[in-house]
């Protein structure tokens, strides 16, 4: 059986056009131009380096980190357009080696008989492994692609070294309120790829609404702006009126810019803890109920509690540690969403307390100094004499039992003889930790100093 050249063509050009129609609206109208492009002003600028760049088609080897919706993949795809390279798409979610290594050698092929050059663009670069992007290194090193690609997770942390190293990292930012609302608008307008055929009317209510739930993410506002257009049945006039209830039926909450294994998570928790450290209540609190509602461990925001009462508050209120432990202790038991109850008090609690490192830098100045000098022996009054040939030896000769003595308190060295009078512990005049200090200043006196 023989094909119709011509019908085979026109069978192809339907199906690509019926994939377009059926696509999903943040897809439709993916910019085809930079004029098109929204956003990223910080590297899109006429005078920026890449946009110069592209403009002579010269592109370097590029990295695009920043969060979803933000405009990564269609930086790339863009580029594809004014570039005379060949673009070579592939997903690190679907693809493996096999799939780089076909890209790869369709590039060497052209390099040699066309000399055209090739742009690889593997979007989620971090889901590919160490192996992986190992594939990548050296072909990139010989000029036989142009590597871009695209992340939401730090590069440093998810990108192998030599291929970092190589690319040109542009971070990309969650869109402002005007970017978002300007995408919305004109898919509201635009007859062709967007919604206008359907004659939508967004209230101003309503744009606010979705502008602000969609929390800089151009997809997650385009598709939920879909759902509500469809979903609304036109009235008389054949308008389709869509409202503020309609946006929050089609998306029911905030979609959180969170990824618990990635940088989200590490920011989110810096934010909690130094609001706790700053005493701030209120910061604090705000993090706690981002953590909380992007799904956090809650037991992961427990351990940095416990953590933080010993190190940052210490003996200033030596009941820290034990509201901070409880916490954990009875987000274990009861777990959530009731477990959001302890957290908040140990959170409040340990944020409005005075606050001191004191035991935590003691610690850290000893520990120098166990690591860094000779390790002398026990001095021999400080040892027990559990023999009599130990007792013979010295072995506890001149120690003072401190209960014999008024106020159960005797000076005597407690340390080496090349660390005699070395003071590690300085506390701080703040909360219990001051009447500490005062108990200290009146058994040792005020001569002894850290050395460090």
């Amino acid at each position: 059986m023989t094909t119709n050249p011509n019908t085979a063509g026109l069978f192809e050009h339907g199906q690509q056009q019926y994939a377009r129609d059926t696509a999903p609206l943040a897809e439709r109208m993916r910019p085809a131009s930079f004029d098109e492009f929204v956003g990223q002003e910080h590297i899109l600028g006429e005078d920026k380096v890449l946009r110069r760049s592209i403009a002579a088609d010269r592109v370097p080897s590029i990295l695009f980190w920043g969060p979803p919706g933000s405009g990564k993949t269609t930086l790339a795809r863009l580029i594809a357009t004014v570039t005379r390279a060949h673009f070579e798409p592939v997903s690190a979610v679907s693809s493996g080696v096999a799939d780089l290594r076909k890209a790869i050698a369709g590039a060497q092929e052209r390099q040699s008989f066309y000399q055209q050059p090739t742009i690889l663009f593997v979007d989620e670069i971090h889901r590919f492994n160490k192996a992986q992007q190992d594939v990548i290194l050296p072909h990139v090193e010989d000029g036989t692609i142009t590597f871009i690609g695209a992340t939401t997770e730090n590069p440093s942390f998810e990108v192998n070294a030599p291929l970092l190293s190589r690319c040109r990292v542009f971070t990309l930012y969650a869109l402002d309120a005007e970017a978002v609302t300007s995408i919305v608008r004109r898919a509201l307008d635009d007859d062709r790829r967007g919604l206008g055929m359907l004659t939508p009317e967004l209230a101003p209510d309503a744009l606010a609404h979705l502008v602000n739930i969609a929390n800089g993410d151009a997809r997650v506002a385009l598709n939920a702006l879909e759902m509500a257009t469809v979903a609304c049945e036109p009235d008389a006039d054949g308008i389709r009126r869509i409202t503020a209830a309609a946006i929050s039926d089609a998306l029911q909450r905030r979609t959180p810019q969170y990824d618990k294994a990635g940088d989200s998570h590490y920011d989110t928790i810096s934010a909690f803890i130094k609001s706790v450290r700053g005493s701030s209540p209120d910061g604090a609190l705000y993090w706690l109920a981002r953590m909380l509602e992007a799904g956090e461990d809650p037991l992961f925001i427990a351990r940095r509690l416990v953590i933080l009462a010993a190190e940052d508050i210490g003996l200033a209120n030596p009941g820290a540690l034990p509201v901070a432990v409880a916490a954990q202790q009875a987000v274990h038991f009861i777990g959530l969403p009731e477990g959001r109850i302890p957290l908040a008090e140990a959170t409040v609690y340990l944020a409005t307390s005075p606050k001191s490192n004191a035991a935590y830098l003691a610690l850290e100045r000893a520990t120098e100094d166990v690591r860094g000098k000779p390790h002398q022996p026990v001095p021999l009054h400080l040892r027990n004499a559990v023999t009599g040939l130990m007792a013979g030896m010295g072995y506890g000769s001149g120690y003072k039992y401190s209960h014999d003595y008024e106020g159960h308190f005797e000076a005597q060295e407690y340390l080496p003889s090349e660390l005699s009078g070395r003071r590690y512990y300085e506390p701080s005049e703040q909360g219990s930790e001051a009447a500490i200090a005062e108990r200290l200043r009146r058994w040792w006196g005020d001569t002894p100093s850290i050395g460090l």
